[in-house]
């Protein structure tokens, strides 16, 4: 597979799915490997450009909550406050894990209006 619009204009998609849905790293990683053939340090450079732009948008880290339905998402705080250290830490947990397509159950970004933030 193939994409038709620039590595820019993909990026901006990519965000422009947060006012619908959370977006999961699931979904970041395959887009840059196999929608644009990246791999090594071009692929590691695409997923921080899209990590950045969904934060820029006001996204968050978060993961799924629990089966009662309360928390659909929520806030991973472990990865940072800082963008830029929000970034670093995704890409450097990403790598440590193998660099690979991740699934569904890991990773997402969401509005920070639709997750939840356990107390500290």
């Amino acid at each position: 597979m193939a994409f038709r619009e620039t590595l820019s204009e993909y990026i901006k998609q990519v965000a422009n799915e947060l006012p619908v849905d959370a977006v999961g790293m699931w979904q970041v990683v395959p887009g840059g490997r196999h929608g644009f053939g990246f791999e090594g340090e071009a692929l590691t450079n695409f997923v921080r450009r899209c990590v950045a732009e969904l934060l820029s948008r006001g996204a968050v880290p978060v993961v799924g909550g629990g089966l009662d339905g309360e928390h659909e998402w929520i806030v991973q705080r472990q990865y940072g406050s800082k963008p830029e250290d929000i970034v670093e830490n995704v890409v450097r947990e990403w790598l440590a894990n193998g660099a690979k397509d991740e699934d569904p159950g890991g990773l997402w970004f969401a509005l920070r209006e639709y997750a939840w933030t356990p107390p500290s």
